[in-house]
């Protein structure tokens, strides 16, 4: 009983330590550390999908947000 507690608590660790590991990873060729690349096509939402009403406030028009309020592009 005790091993298995104790397994579970070894894996628990490494799954909780593995994206700190991955965080630290941006270094150049000669091992210095270098501001890590941020992809900025995964944070911009579509332009089409954003519609301004009559009253002035922006609304999302296709999708699983459709009707929900957002900010205006």
């Amino acid at each position: 009983m005790i091993r298995k507690m104790f397994a579970i608590v070894a894996v628990a660790g490494m799954l909780a330590a593995t994206p700190s590991l991955a965080a630290g990873s941006c270094r150049d060729a000669h091992g210095k550390f270098i501001k890590c690349p941020t992809s900025t096509t995964a944070k911009k939402a579509p332009s089409s999908a954003v519609t301004k009403g009559k009253d002035g406030k922006c609304r999302f028009s296709s999708g699983p947000k459709k009707g929900q309020f957002t900010k205006c592009p």
